[in-house]
């Protein structure tokens, strides 16, 4: 089993990697600079020299508030790039796990989103991978699983625990942070992982949701972050969303389901706040490490 990985350089493609070298499995991991999944003739001829037996892509436009002001390059990637992976997918026979995102609903719900819940995304960020999804089923609904996460956190690239581990470490004066938008904290790590094994069970093709268990405001997120650091979390400051302005509407509550791993032999992602734990000491290494 030879696995692809595309948007390599991003933290779920660095973390499947390692994932992947854990289990010793061979595997190819490329970034945009390396294969621009919009350009559908140079995927189609890599894949078909590859000859992947699984493709998990990963790349991705994840700017959201980028999204808003340039949604047709967002779209290129998200939509028009989903679809030239899953026509290189079928094209040589491989499985393909794409990875898509809370953003496709409305975040207006008050229940967790199961994986048929009708998608209404708010932005254009989510418009983008709403469309993505359509036409990768459109195109290869037989081989496909569509993986469904949010709120990623790792030791690699931009993400929510590495600002506010920084901010813990570096900082002395008060920190705000949005308390009214629940979702679910999601160690890329653990996701690898549950990509991973996923594939290796032969679960049934279809869309899975993909998060940490449990659920969280960004305000108790960055709580749980400063406790690990071991700093006074009265630092924090919770804020409404609309006191700290962002371009892109943000889902005020997208936390996801989880029934659809009853259809297979795994059990769904521990609670996130075990994922932090266990991450953050080489958080605060990359953190440290940089300065």
């Amino acid at each position: 089993m030879t696995w692809l990985i595309t948007g390599g350089t991003g933290q779920l493609g660095i973390a499947l990697a390692q994932e992947l070298s854990r289990r010793d499995l061979p595997f190819s991991s490329v970034g945009s600079k390396d294969l621009d999944v919009t350009n559908g003739s140079a995927l189609h001829n890599f894949v078909g020299k590859l000859a992947p037996t699984v493709i998990v892509n990963c790349a991705g436009w994840t700017d959201v508030d980028g999204a808003e002001a340039h949604e047709e390059l967002a779209a290129r990637v998200n939509s028009d790039g989903a679809a030239n992976v899953a026509f290189a997918a079928k094209s040589c026979g491989a499985k393909l796990i794409h990875i898509s995102t809370d953003y496709v609903f409305s975040g207006q719900s008050q229940h967790p989103y199961g994986v048929n819940t009708a998608k209404n995304p708010q932005s254009a960020y989510g418009r983008t991978k709403a469309d993505g999804e359509d036409r990768i089923l459109g195109e290869y609904s037989q081989d496909t699983w569509i993986i469904r996460t949010a709120w990623l956190f790792s030791p690699w690239g931009k993400n929510f625990a590495k600002t506010m581990t920084r901010f813990a470490l570096c900082g002395e004066g008060e920190v705000r942070v949005v308390d009214d938008q629940s979702g679910q904290p999601t160690s890329a790590a653990d996701l690898a992982n549950q990509v991973v094994s996923l594939a290796l069970a032969q679960a049934p093709a279809g869309i899975y949701h993909a998060t940490n268990g449990g659920e969280a405001t960004w305000f108790d997120f960055a709580s749980e972050i400063f406790k690990c650091v071991g700093v006074d979390v009265k630092r924090l400051v919770p804020i409404a969303t609309h006191v700290y302005g962002q371009r892109a509407i943000r889902p005020t509550y997208s936390v996801l389901s989880h029934d659809m791993w009853n259809k297979t032999t795994l059990p769904p992602m521990r609670d996130w706040r075990q994922a932090l734990k266990e991450a953050m000491p080489e958080i605060i290494t990359s953190i440290k490490t940089l300065g």
